[in-house]
C-alpha cells in the first residue's frame, strides 16, 4: 500500500519501515539480493534472527580419527564412536550409554566449533566419505561414515554450526605465525576491551584493521587479481629456471642413493656386480655375526639401522668395525632393509612365477635342473649378489648350534626380503610359503645351484 499525502521524504521512510516491522510475525519469504532490495534486506535482519536455524544432530555412530592434538601428529587409530552434535560442540561418547549416563566411566572428548574448519579430504585416509575437522587450537579430526548421504548430512550440519558458532564469537580467531598459538580477540587488541573513546579515535589504523576482520563480507579489488597473477608468473619462471636433476648432481647437491636405487643401476655406478655395502655388510657378519644367537631373525635397533642408512645414501666413509656398530644385528637389519627397499626385488618379477612353478615338481633332481636354470639366466648383478649372498648364508648354517638358526628359519627372513610378485592378487597367504620355500631350497642345493666349491 502506498500512502500518498505531502509528508516529507523522512517521514515517509519511517512510515514504510514500521510498516515493514509489523509484518515480522508472519513467515518470512527468501530475501532478495538485489540492490533494489537491499534497504528492505536491512530491516528485516534487524528484526530477525541473525542465522539459521540450528538443528542438532544426535545418537549415531560415526568412525572417529584423531591425527593431531594442538599441532602435534598423533597415530591415526580409527575408532566408532557414538556421536552428537550441539551448537557449538561436537561430542565423542564411547558408546550410547555412556551419553544417557546409564554407563560411567570412559573419555568424552569435546570439540569446540568455535573457528573450525571443515573440509572433505581423501589424501588423509583410504576410506571413503572422510572429512576433517581443524579446531582453532590445532587439533584436527577425521570422521567417516560408509553412508554416502550420512556423511553429508553431518558435514552439512557441522559446517553450519561452525558458521554460527564462530559469527556469534566475533569472527575467527586469530592465530600467530607457524604456531598453533591463538591471539585473543577482544581486551589485549587495539580498539576493544577496556580502551577509552579516546584512545579509539587516537588509533584509526587500529580501528580500521580490526573492522576488517570482523566485517562478514570481504571486499576484493583488482590489485588482489594483479597480485595472484604476480605470484603465478614468479612460480612459472621459477620452475622454468630451476636446475636439472643432472646439474645438481654434478655440483654435488644431490647425491645418488644406495638405498632404494635400482640394482644394475646401483652396480653400473660402482662399476661392479655386486654392491660394496652388501660386501661389507656379508664381511662384517662372517667376521663377529656367524656364532650369534638368532643371527639375521633378532631385529636390532631401528634408529641405528636408519643412522647408518644415512650414511651410507651420503656416500661417507663406513666402517663397520667403529664400535657404534657393535651390534651385529644392526647391520643385518641394515642388509635386510637394502634388499626390502629394492625397486625391483632380488629375484626379479619375472621370475617369481616361473620359479614357483619350479619348486612345485616333485622329483629333486629336476626340481634342481630347474631352478639352476631360472638363476643362471638373471641378469648378471642379480646372479652374482645372489651367490655371494647364499654362499654367506650357508656359513651361517653350518654353526646352527650355536647361532639356532636353521633352513627353515632362514627361508621365512629372506623369502619375502628377496622376492615378491609385482601384481599381489589377494594371495598374500600362498605367496609367502612358496617364497619361503625357494629360498629354502636354493639355500640347500647351493653348492649344486652356484657350482659353489665344496668345504
Amino acid at each position: 500500500m502506498r500512502i500518498k499525502n505531502s509528508q516529507s521524504p523522512g517521514d515517509r521512510l519511517s512510515q514504510s519501515k514500521s510498516m515493514v516491522l509489523q509484518e515480522s510475525d508472519l513467515p518470512q519469504k527468501p530475501i532478495s539480493r538485489h540492490r533494489r532490495n537491499q534497504s528492505q534486506h536491512n530491516v528485516v535482519i534487524a528484526g530477525a534472527a541473525a542465522f539459521e536455524p540450528f538443528v542438532e544432530l544426535k545418537g549415531e555412530q560415526l568412525n572417529v580419527a584423531k591425527i593431531s592434538e594442538s599441532g602435534k601428529k598423533q597415530r591415526k587409530n580409527w575408532t566408532s564412536m557414538w556421536t552428537v552434535l550441539t551448537s557449538d560442540q561436537l561430542l565423542f561418547y564411547k558408546d550410547k550409554q555412556q551419553e544417557t549416563g546409564q554407563k560411567s566411566g570412559g573419555k568424552t572428548d569435546v570439540v569446540q566449533l568455535g573457528g573450525a574448519l571443515i573440509e572433505w579430504t581423501t589424501e588423509k585416509s583410504s576410506r571413503k566419505n572422510v572429512f576433517q575437522i581443524t579446531t582453532n587450537t590445532g587439533s584436527e579430526y577425521l570422521l567417516q561414515v560408509e553412508n554416502h548421504s550420512t556423511a553429508s548430512k553431518w558435514h552439512d550440519a557441522i559446517k553450519r554450526a561452525i558458521d554460527s558458532s564462530t559469527k556469534a564469537d566475533g569472527g575467527f580467531s586469530l592465530r600467530r605465525s607457524n604456531s598453533t598459538e591463538y591471539l585473543p580477540r577482544h581486551s589485549s587488541l587495539p580498539g576493544y576491551g577496556s580502551a577509552s573513546p579516546n584512545t579509539k579515535q587516537r588509533n584509526p589504523a587500529h580501528r580500521r584493521s580490526i573492522n576488517m576482520f570482523g566485517s562478514s563480507k570481504l571486499k576484493h579489488s583488482t590489485s588482489d587479481s594483479a597480485d595472484k597473477n604476480g605470484v603465478k608468473n614468479r612460480l612459472k619462471k621459477f620452475i622454468i629456471r630451476r636446475p636439472s636433476m643432472k646439474t645438481l648432481q654434478e655440483k654435488g647437491l644431490i647425491k645418488d642413493r644406495v638405498f632404494g636405487c635400482h640394482l644394475s643401476t646401483l652396480c653400473e655406478r660402482e662399476g661392479t656386480t655386486v654392491p660394496k655395502f652388501v660386501k661389507i655388510c656379508l664381511d662384517a657378519v662372517d667376521k663377529r655375526g656367524l656364532q650369534v644367537d638368532g643371527i639375521y631373525r633378532v631385529s636390532g635397533n631401528l634408529a641405528t639401522i636408519q643412522k647408518l642408512r644415512f650414511i651410507v645414501d651420503q656416500e661417507e666413509e663406513l666402517d663397520l668395525d667403529h664400535s657404534q656398530w657393535e651390534d651385529i644385528h644392526v647391520i643385518t637389519g641394515a642388509l635386510k632393509m637394502f634388499f626390502r627397499e629394492l625397486p625391483e626385488p632380488l629375484f626379479p618379477f619375472r621370475f617369481f612365477q616361473p620359479l614357483v612353478e619350479a619348486v612345485k615338481i616333485k622329483e629333486t633332481k629336476h626340481k634342481i635342473q630347474a631352478v639352476k636354470k631360472l638363476i643362471q639366466d638373471l641378469p648378471k648383478p642379480n646372479h652374482d649378489t645372489m651367490k655371494l649372498l647364499f654362499s654367506h648364508l650357508h656359513r651361517v648354517l653350518g654353526y646352527s648350534r650355536k647361532n639356532l638358526m636353521s633352513t627353515q628359519g632362514i627361508g621365512i627372513v629372506f623369502g619375502p626380503t628377496l622376492m615378491w610378485p609385482e601384481l599381489d592378487a589377494g594371495n598374500m597367504a600362498v605367496n609367502m610359503v612358496y617364497q619361503n620355500q625357494i629360498v629354502e631350497f636354493i639355500l640347500i642345493e647351493s653348492q649344486e645351484i652356484f657350482n659353489l666349491d665344496r668345504k
